[in-house]
């Protein structure tokens, strides 16, 4: 099993945790991911971690599909696997409603469709075997619609072929795993609980059924985002994962429009999930934290004292043996515990 680190978006200010960065990198990680929601955007700061390591691999989780173009998203892998010799690895997500029609100013109306017709579009020009032309429903090259003025070519890519850069999408939807299945090389389920992946499977194997040939779980990444606070006080090391899926459970999208709400029900959380949403929609964030189960927060990340971290990781292992999970991406600000894991995993 492959272990990475998350970096996540920053806050008012940017300040990479190099230290942490490198000491991923001295350790064998295999992979840093840096991420974008309305304030610092996950392509920059990728290219600064690229530009100030030399082994580990660097991708996005997510960039945003609404924020660029698919020929821009392209253009910049294409330019980022050239100057890294081949490290980055290119992480895509539809985000959510309120961010991409309230920031970025596009209709969000069939994500799933124009994220296939997006990674269509960028493995073309990754390819490299023709110039592109595409007609689809939300992406046409050349573009014939309002305001053309009809003297748009097809176009190749100057920078040689790159078929080989990794693609990822962030799905936990079961129309969005079937299509991470079908056209992606991983997954981000942005977390989960290894003991419970016939949540994940049976869409996964239907995308995976689509394509035929040898593609499956061995060939396939499942990479979630794994919550690491090691200390003595277990309570105190499980609230900031509380408080991190109540805000996903309760807040990351209105009612009846939350991805993360859904997923928790599926895991077998449904009472628990309209109780955070119910008291986080009405500005009650830490009530909505308290009734967060510890049962979530103890399968979903690694927290508590060091022999509970190393005891809880057998199902993490065990899951890394059937494939089920190929890369454990940490979000962590212990050294301590990225050589633990180390130590564990690697």
């Amino acid at each position: 099993m492959r272990l990475g680190l998350v970096l996540g978006y920053s806050g008012k200010k940017i300040n990479l945790p190099f230290a942490l960065i490198e000491r991923a990198e001295s350790l064998g990680f295999d992979s840093v991911w840096t991420s974008e929601a309305y304030g610092s955007d996950a392509v920059s700061v990728a290219s600064w971690v690229l530009a100030r390591t030399k082994r580990i691999r660097v991708g996005t989780a997510i960039m945003q599909i609404p924020a660029r173009t698919p020929a821009a998203c392209a253009m910049t892998a294409m330019s980022l696997a050239q100057l890294s010799n081949n490290r980055f690895i290119l992480g895509l997500g539809a985000s959510g409603p309120q961010v991409v029609e309230g920031w970025h100013g596009q209709p969000y109306a069939k994500p799933l469709k124009r994220t296939r017709e997006y990674i269509a579009i960028v493995r073309k020009i990754l390819a490299r075997e023709e110039a592109v032309c595409f007609d689809g429903e939300h992406y046409q090259l050349p573009y014939r619609g309002e305001g053309s003025l009809g003297l748009g070519k097809p176009l190749k890519s100057i920078l040689s072929a790159a078929p080989s850069i990794p693609i990822y999408t962030a799905s936990i939807t079961p129309a969005g795993l079937r299509l991470a299945g079908e056209v992606a090389d991983g997954v981000f389920p942005i977390w989960m609980d290894p003991q419970r992946f016939d949540v994940l499977s049976p869409y996964l194997e239907a995308g995976f059924a689509k394509v035929g040939g040898s593609k499956g779980l061995s060939t396939f990444d499942v990479a979630p985002f794994v919550p690491v606070f090691m200390g003595d006080d277990l309570e105190l090391c499980r609230m900031p994962v509380r408080q991190h899926l109540a805000l996903y459970i309760g807040g990351m999208g209105a009612k009846g429009k939350n991805f993360y709400h859904d997923y928790a029900i599926a895991l077998g959380y449904e009472e628990a999930a309209h109780r955070i949403q119910a008291l986080y929609l009405v500005g009650k964030k830490q009530e909505a934290a308290d009734e967060v189960p510890n049962e979530l927060t103890d399968a979903m990340a690694l927290v508590g004292p060091q022999p509970r971290i190393k005891e809880r990781l057998q199902s993490w292992k065990e899951a890394g043996r059937n494939h089920q999970v190929g890369s454990m991406l940490i979000r962590t600000s212990q050294p301590e515990a990225m050589q633990l894991l180390a130590d564990e995993l690697l």
